[in-house]
């Protein structure tokens, strides 16, 4: 961001303690805010009538919370959760909306993440129609180590189980798989990835699609 604008934005950004489990806004409601995790992970969910849920996009330091308030929306049916506990920023919505209008850099990085976002979603329903749950599971541990500083995830079996949509069960089975062939290690909601290449090879092309439309349309974040 060139430094004139960065001086504009300054004053008016607000330091945020995201903590797990935090709901930064439900199916619906009017966005009031637009976030910029810094260290912490959003997960966005959608769900259904009877309680479950699924995911359908994570949210790092790369991007930013809140693409229905500069696309003309100001709400979505998806619900936004920290996934990993860590700092953001928030700016009120009123004020992105001027910026957006305002600066053309501004209104090119939020269309080209927006953009890649909507990769990320598409390429997930793909992957969950037609790739095997260890491929998934795959995926899901790769997007999370991109938006982390190393090579642990702190999450439970079951709550990757409801982000899956799948059977806690089978999220055992499928973890088990990777970690007797070394790829990763889990005990008590840690998982460690021990050799992100082979699990590289071992996930879909959902993956590599994801990071390829990231790489290209924001080239200057180290993210995915």
């Amino acid at each position: 961001m060139p430094d004139a604008e960065w001086q504009r934005w300054e004053p008016q950004l607000e330091l945020v303690d995201l903590p797990l489990g935090k709901v930064l806004y439900e199916s619906g409601a009017q966005q009031t805010f637009v976030y910029f995790p810094t260290s912490a992970i959003i997960s966005l969910l959608y769900s259904l009538d009877d309680g479950s849920s699924a995911e359908i996009a994570v949210v790092g330091f790369e991007g930013l919370l809140g693409v229905c308030i500069y696309m003309g929306g100001g709400s979505t049916p998806s619900r936004a959760v920290v996934q990993s506990a860590g700092m953001g920023c928030r700016l009120r919505a009123d004020a992105f909306k001027r910026e957006f209008e305002r600066s053309i850099p501004v209104r090119h990085r939020s269309l080209r993440f927006a953009q890649a976002l909507i990769t990320q979603m598409s390429q997930t329903a793909v992957c969950n129609r037609h790739h095997s749950l260890e491929m998934q599971l795959s995926r899901w541990l790769l997007l999370s180590l991109d938006r982390l500083p190393g090579n642990e995830v702190v999450m439970t079996q079951e709550l990757i189980a409801s982000k899956l949509g799948v059977r806690r069960v089978s999220i055992t089975e499928a973890a088990h798989k990777l970690q007797a062939d070394g790829l990763i290690s889990y005990a008590r909601g840690h998982i460690w990835v021990l050799d992100r290449p082979r699990l590289e090879e071992r996930t879909c092309e959902c993956y590599r699609v994801v990071k390829k439309e990231y790489d290209r349309l924001i080239p200057d974040c180290d993210a995915v």
